[in-house]
């Protein structure tokens, strides 16, 4: 069979890179792609961009694509899905309805209001002077948030008040989302421990992913504008059994029933953002309507099942009946970011040092692109995540942060300190 990845980031480097490994599959086509996936064997690229739904739809049909996977948010927002189902296109991801608890904060938290789904206290607001005094009212820390998409960058936690009053001028001041009327959602600040959780759901049932955790942050302690993501590790030890049973009875099993109790069954994977306080309340910080990058790329490293049969298990209502195997490693990705991100980049920085890391390591790409040289150069802020399985999760973390050492670009930044809550966790 042939298969379409819909994307050109880390997280469709790992979907391209997971599913080629099927015996069913013939192809992968990645469309737009990256330097990573031109790379893989059984792996090609398609000069047609993840928001070309047109292009995409005669793509599939050039390439008698019998299955369809989409990776980024905004085609799934545009409504890919119903498009390629309207053909009668095989295609994992939700409608443009169900994609909204992701392409609308507002519409989420009015969900999870409506069907009393844990979530922060929260206002909407399409007027500065108002959100101002909803500010001034509820004081700082406060989160601020644009609604709709904005690549994990739309969203300002607040430690004072002049922080605060700045993010509302910036989101009221500049339209980006192209739409005639702005809207915020402001927030109360949860302190806790936050974790991504992940299920791949059929409509009704729900089968969970290895938990993960990611670092939005840009900078070491948690510190610095938050951006699509730092680096991840799986599994997320705050997740224990016990809190991973709530989490399902408490957000997921809810969501999904409450979905399809509305008309909108949802058929994709579901990410859960949950922040765990120190009472062991669970609290939804966002909804995603698909794998988080980049927790898939850690999150793909360790799966052992083939991805085939469980996208083909979740299009046919089949879930409940197959289960999925992990890799006991843990696994601990660093994202390497260009300087600058996740403001304004330079690209078409040459590459050095990637290579070949034997079973225990893979190079994820995103913002990489191919010269005519045929070198590996930069093409985006978040650059590649270098990922590793450990014994631990200290081990996975020494082996990645390893593997950083050998890659080298003009600009190049990363964390140093991804999977620090681990490992405090476990001391």
């Amino acid at each position: 069979m042939n298969i379409l990845v819909i994307g050109g980031g880390g997280r469709e480097h790992a979907l391209a890179w997971k599913l080629k490994q099927s015996p069913r599959v013939d192809a992968v086509i990645v469309a737009p792609g990256n330097a990573g996936t031109a790379g893989e064997c059984k792996v090609r690229n398609a000069e047609v961009a993840a928001d070309d739904l047109d292009g995409l739809l005669k793509l599939a049909a050039e390439e008698r694509i019998d299955l369809t996977v989409v990776g980024p948010e905004v085609p799934l927002v545009a409504g890919v899905v119903d498009r390629f189902r309207a053909v009668g296109r095989r295609i994992f991801g939700p409608s443009a309805q169900a994609a909204q608890l992701e392409g609308s904060k507002a519409f989420a938290k009015d969900f999870m209001q409506r069907h009393h789904i844990p979530t922060a206290r929260y206002a909407v607001f399409t007027e500065l002077n108002a959100a101002w005094e909803y500010v001034l009212q509820h004081g700082a820390p406060i989160v601020i948030k644009a609604d709709g998409l904005a690549a994990g960058k739309g969203v300002v936690v607040a430690l004072t008040l002049a922080e605060a009053q700045c993010a509302l001028d910036k989101i009221f001041a500049v339209n980006s989302l192209g739409d005639s009327t702005v809207r915020v959602v402001i927030e109360e600040f949860l302190d806790g421990e936050e974790a991504s959780y992940m299920v791949m759901s059929d409509g009704y049932h729900a089968l969970p992913l290895a938990s993960s955790q990611d670092h939005k942050r840009r900078d070491a302690g948690d510190k610095g504008p938050n951006t699509g993501g730092m680096g991840a590790y799986s599994p997320a030890p705050v997740i224990t059994p016990e809190v991973e049973q709530r989490i399902m009875m408490e957000i997921i099993q809810p969501t999904l029933r409450a979905m399809a109790d509305e008309g909108v069954p949802f058929i994709g994977v579901l990410y859960a953002g949950v922040m765990i306080d120190r009472q062991g309340q669970l609290k939804v910080i966002e909804f995603n309507v698909r794998l988080g990058d980049p927790e898939a790329q850690a999150v793909m490293l360790r799966l052992n099942t083939d991805l085939v049969d469980l996208v083909d298990a979740a299009l046919d209502d089949q879930l409940q009946h197959v289960s999925v195997e992990w890799d006991r490693r843990p696994a601990v990705g660093v994202v390497l970011a260009a300087g600058g991100y996740p403001g304004k980049v330079t690209t078409g920085h040459v590459i050095d040092g990637l290579g070949g890391w034997g079973p225990v390591g893979k190079v994820f790409h995103a913002g990489t692109k191919r010269t005519a040289q045929a070198c590996v150069a930069t093409a985006g802020g978040r650059v590649l995540t270098v990922c590793a399985l450990g014994s631990t999760i200290a081990d996975a973390r020494e082996r990645a942060y390893a593997m950083t050492q050998k890659i080298h670009f003009e600009g190049m930044f990363y964390r140093h300190d991804i999977a620090y809550h681990a490992l405090g966790y476990r001391q």
